[in-house]
């Protein structure tokens, strides 16, 4: 057996160790598991890609863009668009 070790700040590691966890592994096990379907694979199992939004986050953007496409007001910050609210 080899070792390896991995830098990864704290809070991470406890949010992976949560999941894995709630899966009944461990971290250990899991890395394993990676490093065998890299191989397996002959790739790296990742997807690097962004997360697709909900429908109800398309809806808003769709919603946002239209209003900008219709010259609706814009704001820079939340605090400019709730002092624009009234609040």
């Amino acid at each position: 057996m080899s070792s390896v070790t991995v830098r990864v700040d704290e809070q991470t590691k406890l949010d992976a160790s949560r999941i894995v966890e709630d899966f009944g592994f461990d971290l250990s096990s899991v890395t394993r598991a990676f490093y065998r379907q890299i191989v397996r694979e002959r790739r790296i199992p990742l997807n690097l890609a962004y997360p697709e939004p909900n429908k109800e986050s398309l809806r808003s953007i769709r919603e946002a863009d239209e209003i900008i496409a219709k010259g609706g007001h814009g704001y820079k910050n939340a605090d400019e668009m709730f002092s624009a609210m009234g609040l």
